[in-house]
């Protein structure tokens, strides 16, 4: 006990689940390496889960639970590590993402995730860091989700990808000239590509602009649509036809109203 270490569960997500851990485990009157029997794992596994110096895993979670009969709060409590700066219902649309036929996107102020070169997210994402909405860990760990959803989508039969953005998108300086740079070219490419669709909505179009928000629109293999709407702090799934129809018929009025993909590329060309 002399060289225990004191835990502060307010530093990130996995020291409040290390001192749950603890926490709960002292309660029952057992060693590291008791609770590492049941779990499955060393004493000194349990001892860097609980320290912060290894991040659980999802089995060690589970195993958690059955031992420590937690049902499933340290399952969730995982969840929240491994989302926790994900919105509700985003992940759940991340993985539908992966099997979509046609995927449509729009967004404003910011270049959508599925097309932002690694530069520009980090910048995002380290400017979140320095106003204190998400750690350190917390961000690359954004980086790297993003990345990998990426890759996702480089697949044998590729989605077809429909993208409208508006002109804020293209004209907001994200990261210095640099990287704003590499990302306007990184957008041309896109455009180039088969299976691909890119339309900027200028400000020209005023009122005539349906969507004012993030709203992605999926078509899943059996033809089915899905819609994922969010806020600033808010996201929602919906597979309902009567919520998801109104999305898709402004998106297609939005279309309408765009530059084409000539007059897109033409523009980003130009910035």
């Amino acid at each position: 006990m002399v060289n225990r270490k004191e835990l502060n569960p307010e530093a990130s997500l996995a020291a409040r689940f290390g001192d749950r851990l603890r926490r709960l485990r002292d309660e029952r009157g057992w060693n590291q390496d008791e609770l590492g029997e049941r779990i499955g794992c060393t004493g000194s596994h349990v001892s860097a889960v609980e320290t912060g110096r290894r991040p659980p895993t999802r089995p060690f979670a589970m195993s958690a639970d059955r031992a420590l009969g937690t049902g499933d709060l340290f399952a969730r409590e995982w969840h929240e590590i491994k989302h926790g700066n994900l919105l509700e219902g985003f992940p759940e649309y991340v993985k539908h993402e992966k099997t979509a036929a046609e995927i449509r996107l729009f967004e404003s102020g910011l270049v959508p995730g599925p097309l932002q070169t690694q530069a520009y997210a980090q910048a995002l994402a380290d400017s979140s860091v320095k106003r204190g909405v998400i750690t350190r860990e917390q961000a690359e760990e954004r980086v790297s989700f993003l990345m990998k959803r990426q890759a996702a989508l480089a697949r044998r039969e590729p989605p077809l990808v429909i993208v409208v953005l508006d002109e804020s998108c293209v004209r907001r300086p994200i990261g210095g000239a640099a990287v704003m740079a590499e990302q306007l070219q990184s957008l041309v490419q896109f455009a180039e590509q088969p299976n691909t669709m890119l339309q900027v909505a200028p400000y020209a179009i005023g009122e005539d602009r349906t969507l004012d928000r993030l709203v992605n629109l999926l078509t899943l293999p059996d033809r089915s649509v899905i819609s994922y709407v969010e806020s600033q702090t808010q996201g929602q799934l919906d597979r309902v036809l009567t919520s998801v129809l109104p999305l898709v018929k402004a998106y297609h009025q939005l279309q309408a109203v765009s530059l084409s993909q000539a007059e897109s590329v033409d523009m980003i060309n130009q910035l």
